[in-house]
């Protein structure tokens, strides 16, 4: 595509390797240490451009915040979904193993069939396979602008990922020639929108603490008390795990979440006049999505899952601030 490409790595830590550990109290840290680290690295060699491939928990909202603070033409492009394992005929996760252990802890499931189940749920790579921490984030910086519309939904044993691979050299250049900052398209109408993609698929609560860090990084004031706002006005149209049926993979087949965001736009809650690395609006980027025929995924705002959004920020005694 006419660049020079330079490869660096960062750090991570895997919440699914932590989970319920004293490990989980380095996750958090490691989202900061992670910034810290591709900002130096960028800085120092004084990249012009940078596309930063992450996946899993932290590394997706720790390469965004890098991203805004160096303010270079550059995205985030998300390595991809795991398939979902099978298990007793039916679509298995990692959540699904964590509850295997409880069930089994508590008589209601033998060891053979934990055994099965861990052995099924995780049958290649890719990054945990329901609308958790890392789907949600992927499909959230699509929709923020921080990530080219039509490529997170690609899982990452798929075939086509190395096309989107090629193509993100190609966008990358174009968009370093078109000089197209992440400042450029960080406004305060796009993080209301990656927050409504969050609502609208039941996303991860993680959400919230990731877009207020970002939106500080970016100088977007953003608070806590908006979160009921846009939830409120953002129904749920997907029908994901955990709290749902289907996985990403499934989204992917459905239609993608370029789907999803056309349905948002659509309907109302997603601004479509916001920027994509690709120099395009939100509403010309997803102008191809159409449903896969028969799929039962993805709804529309006019008759959705629910009528209203997957979070709700809570404040009382215990937390007056929420």
């Amino acid at each position: 595509a006419g660049g020079t490409p330079m490869e660096v790595n960062t750090i991570a830590i895997s919440d699914g390797v932590t989970m319920g550990t004293e490990g989980m109290k380095a996750s958090l840290v490691s989202r900061e240490v992670i910034a810290d680290s591709i900002e130096l690295v960028a800085r120092g060699h004084m990249f012009d451009a940078i596309v930063i491939l992450a996946a899993c928990d932290k590394t997706l909202p720790a390469s965004a915040m890098a991203l805004i603070r160096l303010d270079i033409p550059g995205f985030v492009l998300y390595g991809g979904s795991i398939y979902p394992g099978r298990f007793h005929n039916r679509d298995v996760t990692i959540v699904d193993v964590f509850e295997g252990v409880g069930a089994n802890s508590a008589g209601r499931m033998t060891d053979e069939d934990l055994s099965i189940l861990e052995h099924a749920a995780c049958p290649g790579s890719g990054a945990c396979g329901g609308q958790f921490t890392a789907n949600t984030m992927a499909g959230a910086l699509e929709t923020l602008g921080l990530s080219p519309v039509g490529m997170a939904s690609v899982p990452q044993d798929d075939p086509r990922k190395e096309k989107i691979g090629f193509r993100a050299g190609e966008v990358i250049m174009d968009q370093l020639r078109q000089g197209l900052l992440p400042s450029q398209i960080l406004t305060r109408p796009a993080f209301e929108n990656m927050i409504a993609s969050a609502c609208a698929t039941g996303g991860s609560t993680n959400i919230v603490l990731h877009s207020l860090a970002m939106a500080r990084e970016a100088g977007i004031d953003l608070t806590i008390d908006d979160f009921n706002a846009i939830s409120e006005r953002t129904p749920v149209i997907a029908d994901l795990m955990p709290g749902g049926q289907y996985t990403a993979v499934d989204v992917y087949n459905a239609g993608g979440i370029e789907l999803i965001t056309k349905r948002l736009i659509e309907g109302g809650v997603v601004d479509g006049s916001q920027l994509t690395p690709t120099g395009q609006t939100l509403t010309e980027a997803t102008a191809h999505a159409e449903p896969t025929e028969g799929q039962k995924v993805v709804y529309t705002v006019e008759a959705p899952l629910k009528p209203t959004g997957g979070l709700v920020i809570l404040k009382g005694n215990l937390a007056p601030e929420g």
